[in-house]
């Protein structure tokens, strides 16, 4: 007859096999529903159900927010959220001045000339800015006494731009020359309805796929829902 001490080992062994066999079932369970729960719109949290959270951006970029507008900013670059607008300055470069991409909200609302909305402007030779006095060329952005001989919309009226909401913008691109001979080019994302504008000041030539790609990932879903 096995001892006391035999049957406390016994019972201890097939506790400890019964526990990884329920550990291993778990982890199959969990392999099996993964799919499925990484889609779920809530999450079960310490304390119920919680809202799931915002996935982070692909490598490289961060998620930034403004009045429920979201866009993709590169890691890298300097990221100013206030007055209800974002700006996005690429590295080496004075804020929100050459290179720098600017989201606002409610942009022709919030404009005493409700510019670029009013006349479409957007589509016109003068519209790349509400002030079209200055030079933004890399030369003269800083010194704002140049001023500016003419402007062209270089890629005409029509075009548009598909962002990650599936609206799609109206798109412009001006060719400014500076009364010094200097030249620099000014891009403009717009949505007339929703009333958002996505700009970049002066372009710079390095970053010109990331432009694309800050402005594919705009999404206005929750701007619009509550607007």
């Amino acid at each position: 007859m096995a001892s006391a001490k035999d049957q406390v080992r016994r019972r201890v062994r097939r506790g400890g096999r019964a526990a990884a066999i329920a550990a291993v079932a778990l982890l199959t369970l969990g392999a099996c529903g993964s799919g499925e729960s990484t889609e779920a719109e809530l999450e079960r949290g310490e304390s119920g159900m919680m809202p799931a959270i915002d996935p982070p951006g692909p490598e490289g970029f961060e998620n930034v927010e403004v009045a429920g507008v979201k866009i993709e900013a590169p890691d890298d670059w300097e990221v100013q959220n206030e007055g209800g607008q974002v700006c996005l300055t690429p590295p080496g470069q004075s804020s929100c001045a050459y290179g720098s991409v600017l989201l606002v909200p409610n942009q022709a609302a919030d404009h005493p000339q409700s510019w670029p909305k009013k006349d479409e402007s957007f589509h016109d030779d003068d519209g790349w800015a509400d002030n079209t006095d200055g030079c933004r060329s890399l030369n003269t952005a800083g010194s704002g006494n140049i001023g500016v001989d003419e402007a062209t919309l270089v890629n005409g009226t029509g075009n548009v731009f598909e962002h990650a909401d599936a609206l799609k913008s109206h798109h412009s691109i001006w060719n400014v020359t500076c009364a010094n001979g200097d030249q620099f080019e000014v891009r403009m994302w717009f949505l007339p309805e929703s009333d958002v504008m996505l700009y970049v000041w002066s372009v710079d030539a390095q970053h010109d796929a990331l432009y694309d790609e800050i402005a594919a990932s705009m999404d206005t879903t929750d701007y619009r829902a509550n607007s």
